[in-house]
């Protein structure tokens, strides 16, 4: 072979090479780059990030004695990444020790190494047994609001952003009103130093007649006091005058009051109480009150709080949970 064919004939065939290498350079790139579709499916994007409520796992505490404080390491375990504290879950816990400011102390330490070594973010105090915020008599009220100072900072202390209190008291609405309003601009009051919300949520009785409640909000017109929406609760009277167990008689349209209270809303919660064989909660419409949470933009936690009977609590709460990530993937 002459030498100037061999050179061509060399040229020739490594620029060949070169083309071929950069086609497929550029085939395994688009391939490196492009995420599979079974990846995509992995973790579907949802509008809102999930929190557990610690009544969730009451029955567990009260009745099979569960530590209060595996809290964090149950709710890390099951997928969440926020805690709900329930106040009376702790109340042994409280009466341990008589100097009651060093059991709070204390308590506000254990729950915060708890979460820190689960990596989970502490979020809300929901407040119970402290005195009610509906009743008429002003000594009374004054009492209930400070019995929650203490909560007030603990909730400071847990990098919690909010407590949950309970608006029970009298039943006529003009009354209640008026001492609900007084009662939640003090502890807002109180509560502003440290950065805390008081939230109040559609917890039974007046509390749950969500139109008269957002007139309570607009009377209060604090930025650290807001509502907690919940999917469950909308029951205004029991037979017997009964709080709560007794059989609902009158019942608040549950979704018309989701989304009144939505503008107000600092918290949402997901109440469930059993579910059909296609995995749906049976009394609420869980597709249609995310619709309404998401229509609101609120992008914030959704806690998870079963309450049902039939399952354990353990079902009951990953199928909430379950139902929550599936209903999300239709919304519009």
């Amino acid at each position: 072979m002459h030498r100037r064919n061999f050179i061509n004939n060399t040229a020739q065939a490594t620029l060949a090479l070169y083309l071929l290498g950069l086609s497929s350079c550029k085939r395994n790139n688009q391939e490196n780059t492009e995420i599979p579709k079974e990846n995509k499916l992995l973790k579907p994007e949802v509008f809102f990030k999930l929190s557990l409520a610690q009544w969730s796992i009451h029955k567990m505490i009260l009745e099979q004695g569960l530590n209060p404080f595996e809290f964090a390491t149950k709710a890390k375990g099951w997928g969440f990444e926020g805690l709900e504290y329930v106040s009376q879950l702790y109340k042994n816990e409280l009466e341990k020790n008589t100097n009651s400011a060093m059991a709070m102390d204390n308590l506000v330490k254990e729950l915060n190494l708890r979460s820190n070594d689960n990596g989970l973010e502490n979020l809300i105090i929901m407040i119970d047994g402290e005195g009610d915020f509906g009743f008429p008599d002003k000594k009374e009220r004054l009492k209930a609001v400070e019995n929650h100072y203490k909560w007030v900072d603990a909730a400071a202390a847990l990098g919690c952003h909010s407590i949950r209190v309970n608006l029970f008291g009298s039943k006529e609405p003009e009354t209640w009103k008026s001492a609900c309003t007084d009662a939640l601009k003090k502890l807002a009051e109180y509560a502003q130093k440290s950065n805390v919300n008081i939230l109040v949520e559609n917890h039974g009785w007046l509390s749950s007649k969500c139109n008269l409640l957002v007139q309570v909000m607009k009377e209060v017109n604090m930025a650290n006091c807001g509502t907690l929406p919940d999917f469950g609760n909308f029951c205004i009277e029991r037979e017997g005058g009964e709080r709560w167990r007794a059989a609902c008689i009158k019942e608040y349209d549950k979704y018309l009051g989701v989304e009144e209270l939505m503008p107000y809303a600092k918290a949402v919660s997901a109440k469930s109480y059993d579910f059909d064989e296609k995995g749906n909660e049976t009394t609420i419409d869980y597709q249609k009150m995310l619709q309404i949470v998401k229509d609101a933009g609120y992008k914030g936690y959704i806690g998870v709080e079963y309450e049902g009977n039939r399952l354990t609590e353990e079902e009951g709460i990953m199928a909430t949970k379950k139902l929550l990530l599936n209903v999300a993937k239709k919304l519009s």
